[in-house]
């Protein structure tokens, strides 16, 4: 059996986050195409989402994004806003890892796990373009695995900030591409 050393990351895919972006439901549908296409190559499929303690321990009100967040309770554990959207949701087979920020690295166990499976290249999908997409990928990059993002498996609240940072400010770092062109047996 050959081992993959790309991973596909499914980023805060929740049903919160879906309607808050225009074009969340078709990044949804392309996100899912993504998935069924890791699997089949054998890639692990990793999902991330933000779930927050209900007693708010891990966010500061220093943080005016998450304290904002915690306030609304959308993303609380056990909240249904906080939950994978069904037509997305993880498999058994999958990894699913708690984050507690933007950054998917950021107060989560991905690295470990990443590292433990020996991931070199991360391919990245992901509500919102601006959010969890733009942070993973600095921060992939910052921790030296090669980075690839689905452009049409991720959305924004702004579309024009979408199209902005995929055609100008993730090529510097990353490959991008659709899903159709993506080829998950591609080193």
């Amino acid at each position: 059996m050959t081992v993959s050393t790309t991973a596909l990351l499914v980023l805060d895919f929740q049903r919160g986050l879906v309607p808050a972006c225009p074009e969340g439901l078709t990044a949804v549908q392309r996100a899912a195409e993504a998935v069924a296409k890791a699997r089949e190559a054998g890639l692990p499929v990793l999902y991330g989402a933000v779930r927050l303690r209900p007693n708010h321990a891990d966010v500061s009100n220093q943080n005016v994004m998450f304290t904002g967040v915690a306030v609304s309770g959308a993303f609380d554990t056990g909240a249904p806003t906080a939950e994978f959207a069904d037509e997305i949701a993880p498999s058994a087979n999958d990894i699913v890892f708690v984050k507690r920020r933007v950054s998917a690295f950021t107060g989560s166990d991905l690295d470990v796990i990443l590292r433990s499976l020996r991931i070199e290249r991360v391919v990245l999908t992901g509500l919102t373009t601006s959010g969890v997409v733009l942070s993973t990928l600095r921060e992939a990059a910052d921790r030296d695995f090669r980075a690839e993002v689905l452009a049409d498996a991720c959305a924004d609240p702004d579309p024009e900030l979408h199209k902005v940072l995929v055609t100008k400010v993730f090529p510097a770092q990353a490959s991008v591409r659709d899903v159709d062109s993506w080829d998950p047996t591609a080193g």
